[in-house]
């Protein structure tokens, strides 16, 4: 409108105003883009991802400007929320923490990342936007059940144990030293009342392994099964050896954090091959 009083009045005040905001937007633009330029976003996963269940990712944005920070910078993710960090300076880099949700399970692409700012004025949005050239694989949701997997064993605490010597358990015995024994099992003070050193005896609790036929539970539909199956490794996994059967793939049972990983990963990628 100020332009067009200008050309119509022929008043050079008018010009001057409109030449002088004209090159406010071409000075502001130039500092927004430059603003959101340079700066790098990653996106990082957790170990364990359920469909259904909100997991949590770290957002990053990396400053590789050498001289200037960055201001006002929102992170939105294509498939979940929106972060904000007032400052990034230079050469450094800022993260936070971001619910993301995955419906169903296999594999997911984490999709779009992308980088807006108002900075300086707050006349125009700048974006950039990336692609996150990576995936992760999308466990089945977790549902509870009283089986153990197997139909032949419950998996209540302290059944299906047997005992065994060993030095981990309980004392059980008191008996004769034979010389194989470890001197740290000698037990001394009844040593000392008696002419023979007495070594104390122990004894093991081992827990028989848990193995979960897919196929033979008894529940309706695969993705009921592979629910079943995946609270069944994520409870008992870290107690007792874990083995998984399905088809004719067959994994052997297996103990801690890292074999309850895999087998997760057969059961979310079941039927994608």
């Amino acid at each position: 409108m100020l332009g067009f009083a200008a050309v119509n009045t022929g008043n050079n005040l008018l010009f001057l105003v409109v030449a002088g905001l004209l090159a406010f937007m071409s000075v502001t633009g130039l500092a927004g883009m430059y603003n959101i330029k340079k700066m790098i976003p990653d996106l990082h996963p957790p170990e364990e991802i359920y469909a259904g269940i909100p997991a949590p990712f770290r957002l990053s944005v990396q400053n590789t400007k050498r001289y200037l920070p960055s201001f006002l910078i929102h992170l939105e993710c294509s498939i979940g929320q929106t972060l904000v960090f007032p400052v990034v300076l230079k050469g450094s880099s800022s993260h936070g923490s971001i619910l993301l949700t995955f419906n169903q399970r296999g594999r997911a692409q984490l999709g779009r990342v992308t980088i807006t700012s108002p900075y300086p004025v707050g006349f125009f949005t700048r974006f950039w936007s990336f692609e996150i050239d990576s995936a992760v694989t999308v466990f089945p949701r977790p549902i509870a059940t009283d089986e153990s997997g197997s139909g032949e064993e419950s998996p209540a605490t302290g059944i299906g144990l047997r005992r065994e010597r060993g030095l981990s358990g309980e004392l059980e015995r008191i008996y004769p030293y034979s010389g194989s024994e470890p001197l740290r099992s000698i037990h001394w003070k009844h040593s000392a009342r008696s002419h023979d050193l007495l070594v104390k005896g122990f004894g093991r609790c081992v827990v028989a392994p848990l193995v979960i036929d897919l196929d033979a539970l008894p529940w309706q539909g695969v993705e009921e099964r592979l629910s079943r199956a995946a609270w069944l490794v994520q409870r008992w996994v870290r107690e007792r050896p874990v083995g998984l059967r399905y088809g004719d793939r067959i994994f052997p049972a297996g103990i801690g954090k890292q074999h309850g990983l895999m087998l997760l990963k057969e059961l979310a990628l079941y039927g994608s091959d």
